[in-house]
């Protein structure tokens, strides 16, 4: 009941009159019936803008840590998602995918929509990254359609660790369905996985038309911060310089 309090008074409202997000291919969405809708994610206010526009409930996988932060404003995260109808997936370790893969199954095993990021993590320069092969798995072992979307202005308007977000034009762009039934029955061939996960991603880079990346976000950010944490070493060696021993 919170999550409908959330969407029509509470928060839903501020949301369409901060972002007044323009909606385009909103016909895609079925009305009924079990889909996963799969899109970019640049933003933390991704989570709460496609449910405040979509008539149907829609549920997301995000990440635990959200559920899991410490003291007050860490049990208020993790109650406002809850509430929000987000689930919490253990990113880390050898089941986390497939940890992510029964929970999303389960919401599809109940005719609803199932939300998902197949980058598996928010972009941190605003392009999009290689898609993980779950988003594959789920669609054809649960035999629904894939609903492409794009989230449009979200990374202007609210970029990694800005907690305001800026007053900043937003489009939440749906395309048409992707049919995968052609696969059916081959939900373990990597090569199978592979190809669909990759239309799903062509399919979202149609929409947001932004620059691609063929490697996943999560080893780029990883590289990147190697990168720069040995820069920073470099800067402290060069300004305090070690004596030679005499």
């Amino acid at each position: 009941m919170f999550y409908y309090l959330l969407k029509y008074v509470l928060l839903g409202p501020l949301l369409r009159l901060v972002f007044r997000p323009r909606i385009e291919g909103l016909e895609h969405v079925p009305s009924s019936g079990a889909a996963i809708v799969a899109g970019n994610h640049l933003s933390f206010s991704d989570h709460f803008l496609m449910p405040a526009i979509l008539k149907r409930r829609i549920t997301f996988l995000a990440k635990a840590e959200y559920f899991t932060g410490p003291g007050v404003k860490g049990r208020l995260t993790a109650f406002f998602f809850r509430s929000a109808g987000q689930i919490p997936v253990d990113r880390s370790g050898k089941e986390a995918g497939q940890a992510a893969i029964r929970e999303g199954l389960g919401v599809l095993s109940k005719d609803e929509l199932l939300g998902i990021y197949p980058e598996g993590t928010r972009s941190h320069d605003g392009r999009l990254y290689k898609g993980k092969v779950g988003v594959a798995v789920m669609a054809l072992k649960a035999r629904v359609p894939v609903i492409p979307c794009a989230m449009i202005g979200t990374f202007e308007a609210q970029p990694p660790g800005k907690v305001i977000p800026n007053i900043h034009p937003v489009v939440i762009r749906f395309g048409k369905p992707l049919d995968f039934s052609r696969y059916e029955g081959m939900e373990n061939e990597k090569a199978v996985l592979r190809a669909i996960t990759d239309e799903i991603m062509y399919a979202i880079l149609s929409l947001s038309e932004q620059e691609y990346v063929d490697q996943y976000a999560a080893v780029v950010k990883a590289q990147e911060a190697e990168a720069a944490a040995k820069e920073r070493k470099e800067r402290r060696e060069r300004k305090f310089p070690r004596m030679p021993l005499s």
